[in-house]
């Protein structure tokens, strides 16, 4: 897999980027994997009487490559639709319970990783042929009666507890649905969305449908098999965020997934993930929040501009096409959206046209209380809206904090005259070590954790000058849209 990271040199922490960036250092290499020997065939069975034998991305179209990014955060690929995405610090359970809280004619549009599924499905029915074979030639050699043993059923364990894994997933299946995003070029793919409102509005990523934003195509489909056009209402890039809506939502199984608290999510807590990895819609999974409030930035489906959130981390299993999925607690309740994995290696894949490896436990979730917040936006107005300090930092520091710029692109005031870090005395070459108590040690670090707020919050900054600490309050700012 490919694991080329994003990031600007001096992009502003409150302006979401708008286009390619250029890379901080060269591309990563790609490596292919080996083909085995093949081993030989088992031998034939005796005659009765006589003497005494895997990979990761829903379909869609190979995306283009990456520049790499040098910070300290990990890359990490967008779990989602058939973008070759990465980024570079990428793709919750709050809640009482128990321990566990898919195309018509027409020219065939450029799918990415088409062969990956068959391989993997041809894989699965060639070792039940053979399983199948073995058992036949074995009840040919015992024939005098069966020696099957029956257990006597017992209904009571069938009756699923509703705070079961089991019982969650009956629940939130059928407001679950797989999202196919077609471009007006043919290029797209798959991946997962929820109901968010009896209007017919669907939550997802930004990377799930930025393919069909302009011109193209995009449908739902929910677990009972029922297609639905649909239309792209709004979509945040820096946030990765996007909101859809069924254009006939006329029989459509509206009933919203239930949304929990991301802000009382602790590690350790249990989670349920459901998407379609690898387009294999319907698919649940169950793990445990591994970390929380990790910064992560990915890439869109475009790979055009880089997405920064301060991540719930779980190793539920999540494989591209759970991108947009939604990421639940023991009690059922929404705690974040599904949106990038860590991947292990470069270029993992079966082929050339693999650029995403498998889920390694390692999975990042859009906590659920700014993708609600994005959401509404979205929905009021079809923009996102960002708060900022007003600074661009650089995105080179590696453990030391977010130095503010000397000079900002393109020539710009890397400190905005009359912006909220100028208002608060801040300067060109201040390096902010904390928001609040959150220790910040890069750039993305601090976009991650300013997105985390609202316009207007009021937040303390800690910062170093000349080797002196110091403080300054601070009155969150806003950016409207990401252009």
């Amino acid at each position: 897999m490919s694991t080329e990271n994003e990031g600007a040199n001096v992009p502003s922490e409150a302006t979401p980027p708008t286009g390619p960036q250029a890379p901080d250092s060269a591309p990563a290499s790609a490596s292919g994997a080996q083909t085995p020997d093949v081993p030989p065939a088992p031998a034939a069975p005796p005659v009765p009487g006589g003497s005494p034998w895997e990979q990761s991305h829903a379909p869609g179209g190979p995306g283009p490559s990456q520049p790499e990014q040098t910070a300290q955060i990990p890359a990490y690929a967008t779990a989602g639709h058939g973008s070759s995405a990465a980024g570079w610090g990428s793709h919750g359970g709050g809640g009482g319970g128990g321990p566990w809280g898919a195309p018509g004619g027409g020219p065939a549009p450029k799918r990415r990783n088409g062969g990956l599924i068959a391989a993997v499905l041809v894989a699965a029915l060639v070792a039940g042929g053979i399983g199948g074979g073995i058992g036949f030639w074995a009840a040919g050699q015992n024939d005098t009666g069966s020696t099957t043993v029956t257990a006597a059923g017992n209904p009571e364990a069938l009756n699923r507890k509703p705070t079961s894994v089991s019982g969650i997933a009956q629940r939130a299946l059928p407001s679950v649905v797989t999202i196919e995003a077609q471009g007006a070029t043919g290029e797209g793919g798959t991946g997962t969305g929820f109901v968010y409102d009896k209007q017919g509005h669907i939550l997802t990523n930004n990377h799930v449908v930025s393919s069909a934003a302009d011109g193209g195509k995009l449908t739902a489909t929910f677990s009972n098999g029922k297609k639905y056009d649909a239309e792209v209402i709004g979509r945040a890039q820096g946030y990765d965020v996007a909101v859809v809506k069924l254009k006939n939502a006329s029989g459509a199984p509206l009933n919203p997934l239930p949304l929990g608290r991301s802000s009382h999510v602790q590690v350790g807590d249990a989670t349920i993930a459901i998407g379609a990895p690898f387009g294999l819609s319907g698919t649940v999974t169950t793990g445990i929040i591994s970390a929380k409030d990790r910064p992560v930035a990915s890439s869109d489906g475009d790979g055009a501009s880089a997405s920064y959130m301060s991540a719930l981390q779980t190793d539920a299993s999540i494989n591209p096409g759970n991108s947009g999925g939604p990421l639940m607690d023991a009690s059922g309740n929404v705690i974040g959206i599904n949106s990038a994995i860590q991947s292990a290696g470069n270029g993992g894949g079966m082929g050339p046209e693999s650029q995403q490896s498998g889920s390694i436990g390692l999975g990042f979730a859009i906590p659920i209380d700014q993708a609600k917040r994005v959401a509404q936006d979205l929905i009021r107005s079809g923009r996102p809206v960002y708060p900022q300090i007003g600074v661009q930092v650089g995105m080179k520091d590696t453990g030391d904090g977010a130095t503010i710029a000397q000079t900002g692109n393109n020539g710009s005031d890397s400190v905005t005259p009359g912006g909220p870090a100028d208002k608060a005395g801040l300067r060109p070459g201040d390096t902010i070590t904390k928001l609040d108590n959150t220790v910040i040690d890069s750039g993305p670090t601090l976009i991650s954790e300013i997105w985390q707020h609202r316009p207007g919050d009021h937040v303390t900054l800690t910062y170093l000058r000349g080797g002196k600490e110091h403080t300054a309050q601070v009155t969150l700012g806003q950016r409207t849209g990401d252009k």
